[in-house]
């Protein structure tokens, strides 16, 4: 059985819509590799078929869009080639291309993608929800990228979107792992619209009623110029269908809009030490998101926490194609080094939670000890990823 269910619906006038549902619930529809080839081919087809209007994300089950990454895969892989280089695992090269090559595409998707972003959203799942046009959270959403917290550091083009969040609303994320509400995830830019859980059904009745610009008939072709007019005017019913699908009160503020100010004072500057020491002291804290963000960081791998910080600062004025190419040669450098292998026995394998650390301090993940996570081994015009930037969708 796939975990990744395609259909399309047809539209009143002749268009359709693509659906792609992640289909496994029992494990939170975590991103495998072979879902996110699924999903890039697919992708890839509705982008090249006249007929497809816009194309819909969402997760089966009431707990989560997706939580993230096949983390068993991934430790399979490691274990199997512990004591080796970072280009021996040929498992981790080809997923984290496939899925960084993915989430890209939907950066640069030349129609509206909604993403249905209900329950957990976590690592990979931000990934896909982060490139999409029409991103909605639900009541049930919470949104985090904790990867420090099993020995990696924020992926799948984080260093570069929590860049772009609101004062130094990023560096906190990335070093503590903390959950957005879904008032807080409109705050920070991560999400446009807040709709009820359940509402999905009822909002791909209403997409499948609307004048979609575009050509139905199968042997139709749209020009460059067409094809841009038809873009503009998807998006407009695409927004204005979910504006009303979502009326109502504004939410009350999410706990990061309401302690801005206070992050912003203890997250700016160069250097790591002040900034995990001023957040440190909020773990007696009257707030508990803030009391729990300081108790995350405090339990996070060292060398994931530095290796965050020095990829929020390295890729600050990059694109997103550098950005992530600037990735994934840190996510390799981690598959190889060990805290990402050690992390993910601690929660998932043996599930002690009681991970051992190397480096064990934030002393000795120093500037010196991070660098070799940010030197690629190849010429640029070598990397797996070389040729990221140019529009996957272009012919």
């Amino acid at each position: 059985m796939s975990a990744v269910r395609f259909e399309e619906l047809f539209c009143d006038n002749g268009m359709r819509l693509g659906l792609a549902t992640l289909d496994a619930p029992k494990t939170l529809n975590g991103l495998s590799l072979d879902i996110c080839r699924a999903l890039a081919d697919r992708l890839a087809m509705w982008a090249a078929d006249p007929r497809v209007a816009l194309v819909v994300l969402a997760g089966s089950g009431e707990k989560a869009f997706c939580a993230g990454g096949d983390l068993h895969s991934l430790y399979r892989s490691m274990r199997e080639h512990a004591g080796q280089d970072a280009w021996s695992n040929a498992y981790a090269r080809e997923f984290f291309a496939c899925e960084y090559r993915l989430d890209y595409a939907i950066h640069s998707y030349p129609k509206p993608v909604l993403c249905w972003g209900h329950g957990l959203v976590m690592g990979g799942g931000v990934g896909l929800m982060a490139g999409a046009s029409h991103r909605v959270v639900c009541p049930s959403s919470r949104l985090a990228m904790p990867e420090v917290t099993i020995g990696l550091f924020p992926d799948v083009g984080g260093s570069w979107f929590l860049n772009r969040l609101p004062g130094k609303a990023g560096v906190f994320l990335a070093l503590t792992g903390a959950q957005l509400d879904p008032a807080d995830a409109l705050f920070a830019g991560m999400a446009d619209y807040l709709l009820p859980s359940g509402a999905l059904p009822s909002v791909l009745e209403t997409l499948a009623r609307q004048p979609w610009a575009g050509k139905p008939l199968a042997s139709a072709s749209v020009s460059g110029q067409l094809a841009y007019a038809a873009r503009a005017t998807n998006d407009g019913l695409l927004h204005q269908a979910l504006q009303r699908a979502g009326a109502g009160p504004a939410p009350e503020p999410g706990p990061l809009r309401q302690h801005l100010y206070l992050i912003n004072h203890l997250c700016s500057g160069a250097d790591l030490r002040e900034i995990r020491a001023g957040i440190a002291g909020l773990e007696r804290h009257d707030d508990p998101w803030l009391a729990g963000a300081a108790a995350a960081l405090a339990g996070a791998a060292p060398g994931s926490v530095r290796l965050a910080f020095a990829l929020q600062r390295h890729v600050r004025l990059m694109s997103l194609a550098d950005a992530l190419r600037a990735e994934y040669v840190a996510a390799l450098a981690c598959c190889a080094h060990g805290d990402f292998a050690e992390g993910i026995r601690a929660l998932l394998v043996d599930k002690d939670k009681r991970p051992r650390w190397r480096p064990a301090t934030p002393e000795q993940a120093d500037e010196a000890w991070v660098e070799p996570f940010l030197q690629a081994p190849w010429p640029r015009e070598r990397h797996p990823l070389a040729d990221l930037g140019r529009n996957p969708f272009e012919q």
